[in-house]
């Protein structure tokens, strides 16, 4: 494929126009799979045990993921409602799972002998799922990157390397080159999430308008994160900041406006148990209730949700994950309309859920069954028809006998559900058709 193969047919002219697929689509899968995957104590492995790339060197020699088959990754995806993937082409170890010609630390090179991300890349996109790559810009096996004093290579402490000379514009080169060959020889990629800026390791330290002008010159409608650094929420944001904002392991309060008070896009990242990467003691799974709860609050707020998942070294996705993302899915598969295309709706929050909306369709998530009926504030006279989303079934809008005399039911709604429980548990959609 030609290097100079533009995917998309023209220039974005905004990030307005680039993030309308994602803003519709609202969640994602976050894979996260590597040579950590078979000491199977997280990622950050080399890091916290301050491994040297020596000690780090089996896992290297034994990788091979007898059972990866990434068709089915992305059938669980889609069956969760899941409408685009993550996966960590190269994390802070410096390994790659793609064949990158720029380096002999890669998939092709241990018993695997194969191309893991050409394989991941088509599997998702035949399952009709958008595409996307995390990218380290931390490396701790790269000569050329610092080691003795950062803030997280594992030689950090290693006196050895006090007073080293690196040349770092060779990381850089091999750093952009990589990118390159992301952008070249997968076809169009939706989505590239680097990670990450720290301290001066940020922004022109990575050379990262000069790159990010390469990535937008190859591949003009991508999504790019904002961990290169710059600040995406200025009113004038460097060229580098960013298309979303990406919070990790928390939901934004508030959502994320900039300096002008504009929403921005954003997308948190959260882990299923307590680790990105396979960790087998750690069983601390959230359930799928908070799950699909977490989705809605991101939803509710603007925002979507990259939820990770961490498969073991043969390539297996841990059961618990299976079965959250099953249950997931199901809920999804009967609520989805209340997620896709949704944002924040301009209400405050109400005490026993969360509100999403798209155009003239409100969705009440009902969190909290209370005692008798729902009360919808702000919404008297302005709701048309009021269904239970799961399985459309007409619910009505009344005042009921015993709230006549409240002062508040000239602004207020009232919708009754039967039964002492809600219909679902996790959450009861209740889709409301507005008034135009």
């Amino acid at each position: 494929m030609s290097k100079s193969k533009k995917y998309g047919g023209g220039e974005m002219n905004s990030r307005e126009e680039r993030v309308k697929w994602f803003m519709e689509d609202r969640f994602g899968l976050f894979i996260h799979w590597g040579l950590y995957s078979i000491p199977a104590r997280q990622e950050w492995l080399r890091s916290i045990e301050r491994l040297s790339i020596e000690e780090y060197q089996p896992f290297f020699e034994e990788f091979n993921p007898t059972h990866y088959n990434p068709r089915e990754w992305a059938k669980m995806a889609k069956a969760a409602g899941q409408k685009y993937a993550v996966l960590t082409a190269k994390h802070h170890d410096g390994f790659c799972l793609f064949d990158s010609q720029l380096t002999e630390y890669k998939a092709t090179n241990t018993p695997a002998g194969r191309d893991l991300i050409k394989e991941y890349v088509e599997a998702f996109r035949a399952e009709g799922l958008k595409v996307g790559l995390y990218y380290s810009i931390i490396d701790w096996y790269h000569p050329d990157y610092p080691k003795y004093g950062d803030r997280h290579h594992p030689m950090r402490e290693n006196k050895e390397y006090k007073g080293e000379e690196i040349n770092f514009a060779n990381y850089i080169e091999y750093f952009h080159g990589q990118v390159k060959e992301l952008l070249t020889n997968y076809g169009k990629i939706d989505i590239l999430w680097f990670d990450f800026s720290y301290d001066e390791m940020t922004g022109e330290k990575w050379e990262a308008s000069k790159l990010v002008e390469m990535i937008r010159s190859m591949q003009p409608e991508i999504l790019i994160d904002n961990r290169l650094g710059g600040n995406i929420m200025s009113a004038e944001p460097e060229i580098y900041a960013g298309d979303f904002f990406s919070p990790e392991q928390i939901i934004p309060p508030g959502g994320i406006v900039n300096a002008n008070h504009q929403p921005i896009p954003w997308e948190a990242c959260i882990t299923l148990n307590d680790h990105w990467g396979y960790h087998s003691k750690d069983l601390n799974y959230k359930s799928p209730k908070q799950v699909i709860r977490t989705l809605v609050e991101c939803v509710s707020k603007g925002g979507n949700l990259l939820l990770n998942v961490g498969p073991n070294v043969k390539g297996i996705i841990p059961p618990q994950s299976l079965v959250i993302l099953q249950e997931v899915g199901k809920w999804m598969e009967q609520n989805g309309e209340s997620i896709y295309g949704c944002t924040a709706a301009d209400l405050p929050k109400p005490e026993w859920g969360r509100y999403t909306q798209k155009g003239k369709f409100l969705y009440a998530h009902v969190f909290d069954r209370g005692i008798g009926p729902i009360y919808f504030a702000g919404l008297k006279d302005r709701i048309k028809k009021a269904r239970l989303l799961s399985d459309g079934s007409e619910l009505k809008v009344e005042v009921p006998w015993m709230a006549e005399q409240y002062s508040d039911i000239e602004n207020g709604a009232f919708i009754t559900l039967t039964g002492a429980e809600l219909p679902d548990e996790k959450d009861t959609v209740i889709e409301l058709e507005l008034i135009d």
